[in-house]
């Protein structure tokens, strides 16, 4: 059986595995076949064909046929999509559930009780860290931003702006309802709607610097981009330190447009 490695790949997304992905198509190649036969159009290994099918059978891939030899049916692709949407979100609903629970319970006080006594054994010198990937970047300022007390300063480009919209506004108005200051510069031509959406929250201005990233929070945390934006997000990188004097240095360089 020849089938494209592209196409295997792309069946992680179905949540199989190599081998699983193997035999699924190589079921669907044939409609009806044993475990036997299976394994040799597919490659794959018969001491792994039956744990393999039994998996597959578990997920609703395949169903297995009444007789001897056991032989075994493909479910139609568009029949397994459905199931996996369930699957998918039944599995999520119930981590919902799970980690609902943890919010509140004597184990996250616990664990919360341990990361503050760690955090006062860290060396102010051993705050920074590095981050691959936009998302990952989002994380950390939403994390950040949910600290905030006092202060956010952001610079930022048009089309970094529009982003940040849909990954931080949110947390940014919960920040502007504690009362912290959010102060954001972006270059000259962006969005008009975009910044009355964000002046609703924040002090935006309106600057020539068009080719900064970075944020500072409560004037000691900053995390600035280091690729250009039109790297593709998953290599966008960014660093982050918490030295006060580094940060408010930032911090005074989005402040001078005001």
């Amino acid at each position: 059986m020849i089938v494209g490695q592209e196409l295997l790949g792309k069946l992680k997304d179905f949540g199989l595995n190599s081998y699983e992905s193997k035999l699924w198509v190589a079921l669907l190649s044939r409609g009806v076949s044993t475990a036997g036969e299976l394994s040799d159009i597919s490659n794959v290994p018969r001491s792994r064909t039956y744990d393999v099918l039994e998996s597959l059978e578990k997920k609703g891939f395949i169903v297995v046929k009444i007789g001897k030899p056991i032989k075994y049916l493909a479910v139609p692709p568009a029949e397994v999509v459905e199931r996996v949407k369930k699957r998918v979100m039944f599995d999520a609903e119930q981590k919902n559930r799970s980690l609902s629970k943890l919010k509140n319970s004597e184990v996250l006080t616990e664990l919360d009780s341990l990361h503050n006594v760690g955090v006062r054994l860290v060396d102010p010198t051993d705050k920074s860290a590095s981050f691959r990937g936009r998302e990952k970047v989002y994380d950390h300022l939403n994390m950040l931003l949910k600290g905030a007390k006092k202060s956010v300063h952001l610079m930022t480009t048009g089309d970094g702006l529009q982003r940040k919209e849909a990954s931080l506004l949110t947390q940014l108005k919960k920040a502007k309802s504690r009362g912290v200051s959010i102060n954001i510069a972006v270059p000259t031509g962006t969005n008009k709607k975009l910044i009355k959406r964000f002046s609703e929250i924040a002090n935006v201005k309106e600057t020539k610097v068009a080719d900064s990233r970075y944020c500072v929070v409560d004037g000691k945390s900053l995390t600035m981009m280091m690729t250009d934006e039109s790297t593709h997000p998953s290599y966008d990188s960014a660093v982050w330190v918490e030295a006060p004097y580094f940060a408010k240095h930032f911090q005074s360089m989005v402040e001078q447009h005001w």
